[in-house]
């Protein structure tokens, strides 16, 4: 593959990089039919261990920040002799690289193939930088093909932003050169991409595959109805991937009746790429171990934590040359668990509990968003669009009706018993027929 230029001939054939040498490790696995998500847990630790060596060379010899926080911590050189010693690697915070497109850089400048930023809602931008041969080559080295049975007899419609962040062009890439599937790169209600046009070519295309965020599945889904197009037999969807915010299970439950298909959750992120996906099992997310290694962390002390405890997620990247990221702290909470999955899949499993800032402090206690909607949505009179409110103590929950015949009055009542009976939590809840759309990230908490 060549991507001519104005002034030079960029050829990913001859490319070199120190990630190199697992071109070999995953073409063998393809020779014998195998990928690495059914590998001994032994054998998947070994590689991950060689490539964390890999990376850790890789930016001791290429990036000034990285190498000097490693020089600090002790190392006198880019190894360490097990994964458990991993953790004497410096952390990388977020506040460190926001707004700083150098900072991690580990390529020369002329050599980046694409950029890619975060939204910023939390101050400046996080700049990510790709080469063409991370993109294109390293990123789809490890197959995942029990967790992903798209053919190119498929067409996946992609409903992700393609401004700025990673997500739709990730995804594209993913079906195309991965699956050799047909795209339909739809965006999220851009000026080129209104609702009615985005369903229509679903429509016209028999899309199979939907990749976009819980609230966009809800809004096409809730959309179709208005512009008269069946949903189950206009559009006959597959599958559904979910990814770009977080929901919980009944949410998703309730996506899968509507849709008549299959939800499965996505993880992964603008920064650090693909993570962790669910298999059809549903019982978490299947971490992504070609790609990345995951840990978990106690936010406080930073001490890693064992299977089963809650904490921060934190990632490092395995296959990047343009800006690896090195033990990254995400401000995602979750905890891990080995694999004892009837799907076979001997991957490490995440389970995701929201953003910290996200967490609602009530009655004294932590709350994920997460597990308070999973409770409300238990409640099949109210609908998938609802506000979290904390103020000065006080809990409220803004909710709207779904095809239900309780009133108003009736329905709150029904809300509040509820969600004390579940999780003891007494809350104020006001019926809503106006709470508004949204084609970027739904927002549903505010402090």
């Amino acid at each position: 593959m060549k991507l001519q230029t104005h002034k030079m001939t960029v050829s990913m054939d001859e490319h070199s990089s120190h990630l190199e040498q697992f071109k070999d490790y995953f073409k063998q696995l393809d020779d014998e039919g195998r990928t690495i998500e059914k590998l001994p847990r032994q054998t998947i630790e070994d590689y991950q261990l060689k490539a964390i060596n890999a990376t850790l060379s890789h930016i001791w010899n290429r990036n000034e920040y990285y190498r000097s926080k490693l020089e600090e911590a002790g190392f006198s050189g880019p190894k360490i002799e097990s994964l458990e010693q991993l953790t004497s690697v410096p952390l990388l915070n977020k506040d460190v690289i926001r707004g700083d497109k150098q900072k991690i850089l580990c390529v020369d400048p002329k050599e980046i193939g694409q950029v890619h930023l975060t939204s910023g809602t939390s101050g400046k931008p996080i700049y990510t930088s790709y080469t063409l041969a991370d993109q294109y080559i390293y990123d789809l080295l490890p197959k995942y093909l029990e967790l992903f049975k798209e053919s190119d007899i498929d067409v996946a419609a992609i409903a992700l932003p393609y401004e700025f962040a990673l997500p739709g062009l990730g995804f594209q890439r993913l079906y195309q050169f991965a699956f050799g599937t047909a795209v339909l790169s739809l965006g999220k209600g851009g000026y080129m991409a209104p609702v009615d046009k985005s369903l229509e070519l679903m429509k016209e295309f028999q899309a199979t595959v939907l990749a976009t965020t819980p609230s966009y599945a809800a809004l096409l889904a809730e959309e179709s109805e208005r512009f008269g197009i069946k949903i189950g037999e206009d559009i006959r969807l597959k599958k559904i991937l979910l990814t770009g915010e977080g929901c919980s299970s009944t949410f998703r439950e309730r996506l899968e009746k509507w849709w008549g298909c299959e939800v499965s959750f996505f993880y992964g992120s603008t920064e650090c790429g693909v993570v962790a996906v669910e298999c059809s099992e549903h019982k978490g997310y299947h971490v992504m171990e070609g790609h990345v290694k995951v840990e978990i962390i106690d936010p406080v002390s930073e001490k890693r934590l064992p299977y089963g405890k809650t904490g921060e997620i934190i990632v490092t990247t395995l296959l990047r040359e343009g800006m690896p990221m090195v033990r990254y702290r995400t401000g995602d909470i979750g905890y891990l668990q080995k694999s004892n999955c009837a799907c076979d899949i001997t991957m490490d499993v995440l389970h995701l509990r929201g953003r910290m800032e996200n967490m609602l402090r009530l009655g004294g206690e932590d709350y994920s968003p997460f597990m308070i909607e999973h409770f409300l949505m238990e409640i099949p009179d109210v609908g998938l669009w609802y506000h979290f409110k904390l103020s000065q103590g006080v809990f409220k929950i803004e909710a709207e009706p779904f095809r239900t015949e309780l009133s108003d009055e009736q329905l709150a009542e029904k809300i509040r018993k509820h969600m004390a009976d579940r999780i003891g939590i007494d809350c104020d809840v006001e019926i809503r027929h106006d709470i508004p759309r949204t084609f970027g990230k739904a927002t549903r908490i505010f402090n």
